[in-house]
């Protein structure tokens, strides 16, 4: 507000069928307050759902057609008068009258004839705590969209940080940027197929499938730690050079955790990018690394990991070889169940095999990418 301008007066409906009643209180209120009036209900509904509602209401009760009562039913009612203080002025006066008026939401009754004074308290009471109640609404809509926002760029950032990270490990691996797409999707179908059963409930939420699918792009970033004769081999590893090659997964969750260390939260929203980074080549029957964890041992994050890795590996076109057919893929994760994979996930990959191969078609590997990636 600038200097020197007045503050808005608050606007009072009177709602009476009676020209005097309409006299007396509109000359009781002129000069402190802004008045409106009418003389029967469906006037005063017009009124109050009008784009200048008023911000209290004198109602009267014994009204021709809609009487006091069913506009104060139908004010509160809907949403958008249903805040509008009402006060009844009115010439029933049994407790029972009264008990109705209050029952029905408005906030006080005056019999008639009235005492100017008394109405002019409570017109002032009333309106007082109106404008605390706006105040208060309006600051917490401020706060929730000021939270909002926050959340927003607290989102935006993960994102980028995860893409930063995932990107920087593309760039080192011979894998296509689709194989990080393709396999995000692939874990965050899987989970939610998964959400509901007994043993992953509590750990399958919508916000940990959200930073699932967000971390899943960073289960290989440990391969920027390893020499390019080894991580770009089409051929097989030495035993030496798989030793040097399983080292990936604890480089990858040594450098998440050194980004972790610059997060000023004691549980970052990188915990799960490291969990998949370091755990998601374990095997179920304990033969796999860097830990020979087995089973339950395994976080649920990794072993989602392992199936969506192997599963997308075995189908994917590389220079030096063809990708295999998703059925036969298929009959090689079920040959893993119990050995390599979790059998409660393999189960479930399975029932949800169809829609793993739209996912792969989707954003499959065109010739030209892998000759690019290749090439780079």
């Amino acid at each position: 507000m600038s200097n020197g301008e007045q503050p808005k007066r608050q606007t009072i409906l009177i709602v009476d069928d009676t020209p005097e009643n309409i006299a007396l209180m509109s000359s009781l209120l002129k000069g402190l307050y802004r008045t409106k009036v009418a003389t029967n209900g469906e006037k005063a509904l017009q009124i109050a759902d009008s784009a200048d509602p008023p911000d209290l209401i004198l109602l009267d009760i014994m009204m021709p057609g809609i009487d006091g009562y069913e506009v104060c039913q139908r004010l509160k009612d809907d949403r958008k008068t249903a805040e509008i203080p009402i006060i009844f002025l009115t010439a029933k006066a049994e407790v029972e009258d009264e008990q109705k008026g209050l029952e029905l939401g408005a906030v006080d009754y005056i019999t008639k004839p009235i005492s100017p004074p008394i109405v002019m308290a409570r017109v002032k009471t009333h309106l007082a705590m109106k404008s605390v109640h706006d105040f208060l609404k309006d600051n917490n809509k401020f706060l929730e969209e000021e939270v909002a926002k926050r959340t927003r760029e607290v989102n935006m950032i993960q994102d980028v940080t995860m893409v930063a990270m995932g990107s920087l490990a593309e760039t080192r691996d011979n894998e296509t940027g689709k194989h990080i797409r393709r396999t995000q999707h692939y874990i965050k179908l899987l989970a939610e197929k998964m959400k509901d059963m007994p043993g992953y409930s509590h750990f399958l939420i919508d916000e940990n499938i959200e930073l699932l699918f967000k971390s899943a792009p960073l289960h290989d970033i440990g391969k920027v730690g390893i020499p390019d004769h080894i991580l770009l081999k089409p051929a097989k590893f030495t035993d030496e050079e798989f030793e040097i090659m399983k080292t990936h997964t604890t480089m990858g969750r040594n450098a998440i955790l050194a980004a972790e260390a610059l997060i000023d939260q004691p549980f970052s929203f990188l915990h799960l990018a490291r969990e998949i980074a370091y755990t998601h080549q374990e095997k179920w029957d304990g033969t796999g690394y860097p830990e020979g964890l087995s089973g339950d041992d395994i976080p649920i994050s990794g072993r989602l990991m392992a199936i969506a890795d192997v599963y997308d590996a075995l189908i994917s076109r590389r220079v030096y070889k063809s990708g295999m057919p998703h059925e036969k893929a298929l009959e090689i994760i079920r040959q893993g169940s119990g050995t390599h994979f979790d059998p409660d996930m393999v189960d479930a990959f399975m029932e949800i095999a169809d829609r793993i191969h739209e996912i792969a078609l989707k954003y499959q590997d065109t010739e030209e990418e892998v000759k690019a990636k290749a090439k780079a």
